[in-house]
């Protein structure tokens, strides 16, 4: 089964920018977006053979999730079922046969780490939230969490060891969420491979220089270890200031 996961930063500015010859080109089973900004209905996205679903923020224009799937999900669910958290469309999450898939946008600390502590227990919640999945059957979480884990998971750690994304209370919960019986996919394939980003800035030639953060992931279940086939980011697609993220997987 082959999964991507894609924060676009609009879609609709997205499919002017590819993604739909993309989405046609590698023929993905689940196609996983982030950052819609936009609301159901806003706009057409022409991917034909997949079931559309769709999570968007009460605020127009504003975050937003959706999930694309070949096969028709046995169900369908929007958020994480705390009221507070569920107003920004956040998270989508549909059930197969043998597993969870959650499609996620963190939410992001923000400039000055405005929304740190409401970050804290969004990650409190989260975590709890797939655990619950978990007790009935293995989970497949991706998305933009807004984190880089490690310093090689950034090109400049020492810089920005303070700022949103990059924080020791931020780092924290995704040492946390592995430690719960998450397994980070790229990592598991290339455990100290260098270089390797997700996102850049749009400004100072972020991109053309590699000075990027790797903070788009596919997690699993520990228990589907054993199943993981190819985690790959496609640094080579351009269309937003991140790139994709990839998981081939046998279930």
């Amino acid at each position: 089964m082959k999964l991507i996961s894609w924060n676009v930063n609009g879609i609709r500015a997205a499919m002017g920018k590819g993604f739909l010859d993309f989405a046609k080109e590698q023929d993905a089973d689940v196609l996983c977006i982030q950052e819609t900004k936009m609301q159901e209905g806003q706009a057409e996205v022409p991917l034909e053979g997949y079931h559309q679903y769709w999570c968007s923020a009460e605020k127009k224009g504003y975050s937003g999730t959706a999930v694309f799937s070949k096969a028709e999900p046995l169900s369908v669910s929007y958020g994480i079922g705390i009221d507070k958290h569920d107003h920004e469309g956040r998270a989508i999450t549909a059930e197969y046969d043998d597993f969870y898939l959650v499609n996620v946008y963190v939410p992001n600390s923000q400039d000055g780490l405005k929304r740190l502590d409401y970050r804290m227990e969004w990650e409190d919640d989260f975590l709890a939230y797939l655990k619950k999945l978990e007790e009935d059957k293995p989970v497949v979480a991706c998305g933009d969490f807004n984190v880089a884990h490690r310093e090689i998971d950034l090109k400049n750690p020492k810089t920005n060891r303070k700022n949103a994304g990059f924080t020791d209370e931020e780092r924290a919960k995704m040492t946390q969420l592995q430690e719960a019986g998450f397994t980070d996919t790229f990592r598991y394939f290339y455990p100290d491979l260098e270089g390797v980003y997700s996102w850049w800035s749009y400004r100072f030639n972020a991109r053309k220089n590699n000075a990027g953060w790797r903070i788009d992931y596919f997690l699993t279940s520990r228990s589907l270890d054993d199943k993981l086939k190819k985690a790959e980011i496609l640094t080579d697609v351009y269309g937003s200031d991140h790139c994709p993220v990839l998981l081939e997987i046998d279930v």
